[in-house]
């Protein structure tokens, strides 16, 4: 098991859920973050004065998959939230030791 994190552009959200229902990946969690990378942010004009917004907001993916799922998802993340540009995001996959179903109890790969 393998637990999927992906930050990338809010305007890559809807390409990306896409992407993901056409693998059958359909359980995901969604959180809006603020960050920066190599964009360091970017300079706005406000009232004539120049403010430096170090923090941009991206959408944060998390995605709880069996090891067979792994590079269909990575994938389907990668077709949908790639634009070229720099700032795309990031794909994070990290072990996953345990998952338990709170309903049932089921643990493991069941779970998921």
């Amino acid at each position: 098991m393998k637990l999927i994190i992906a930050i990338i552009q809010p305007s890559r959200l809807e390409d990306v859920k896409g992407a993901l229902s056409e693998v059958e990946v359909v359980r995901l969690t969604i959180m809006d973050v603020q960050g920066f990378g190599r964009q360091k942010g970017q300079t706005e004009l406000y009232r004539g004065a120049e403010i430096s917004m170090n923090l941009l907001r991206k959408v944060q993916l998390q995605i709880a998959v069996n090891d067979e799922f792994v590079e269909p998802t990575v994938n389907a993340i990668i077709k949908g939230g790639r634009t070229g540009e720099v700032g795309d995001g990031k794909i994070f996959v990290l072990p996953m030791d345990d998952c338990v179903r709170i309903r049932t109890g089921e643990r493991g790969p069941e779970a998921i």
